[in-house]
């Protein structure tokens, strides 16, 4: 507990840029998700080639070397400046849209085609009928399958210590040089990865309680 308490400004300033970086990264890889999960299921082919172009790309691509790539070759595009958590945040949105992308498009495929059907019957466009109609079904349907791919972005944001962005990942570093022990910091670590992920399961029951599809 001496370590906890006597470190306290660590362990909070690391958690607090940790959960900002997997606000922020959620928050956009839920939107870039639903747009490629979109056209991938598009009847447009150019729209499915791009989607399935992205996912396989993006998704068969490590993390790690996502991350080098932002760190180290953005600021070689002469692209306007930003700084190596915002620089994380995109590595980390671009990586986690592929696997929103693919569980939101399992969603769409359990909607009955004959919806889809009666959609364009109504005159509705694609875009429309992905909107009222599919992709509201498809999300309650993948609630816990996409609240899995939001625990593994969470738990993703510890890459970003290695290049040089000081949230959770970068504590035990930190007070390893205040000559803290280090499989204590470790434990303390996990200990508030376990009680972040807790409070996702419980958004998640929530969530399905009132979403649940009633069969």
């Amino acid at each position: 507990m001496d370590t906890l308490l006597n470190n306290l400004d660590v362990f909070v300033d690391g958690f607090t840029l940790t959960l900002q970086l997997f606000l922020w990264a959620a928050l956009f890889a839920l939107i870039l998700g639903t747009i490629v999960g979109a056209m991938r299921v598009s009847p447009i082919a150019p729209m499915r080639w791009v989607g399935t172009g992205y996912v396989n790309l993006v998704r068969n691509t490590p993390l790690t070397l996502l991350m080098f790539f932002f760190a180290f070759g953005y600021p070689k595009l002469d692209l306007p400046s930003v700084g190596y958590t915002q620089l994380a945040i995109m590595a980390l949105s671009l990586y986690t849209a592929t696997y929103v992308a693919e569980t939101l498009r399992a969603g769409i495929n359990t909607v009955p085609v004959g919806q889809a059907e009666a959609s364009r019957a109504i005159g509705l466009t694609f875009g429309q009928s992905m909107s009222f109609v599919l992709l509201p079904q498809a999300f309650r349907a993948v609630i816990p399958p996409m609240m899995s791919v939001f625990i593994a972005l969470l738990k993703n944001t510890t890459v970003a210590a290695g290049f040089s962005v000081a949230e959770a990942g970068y504590i035990r570093a930190n007070l390893s040089e205040r000559g803290e022990p280090a499989i204590v910091v470790l434990l303390w670590v996990a200990f508030f990865f376990v009680l972040l992920v807790g409070v996702l399961s419980y958004v998640q029951r929530i969530l399905e309680n009132r979403l649940k599809v009633a069969r």
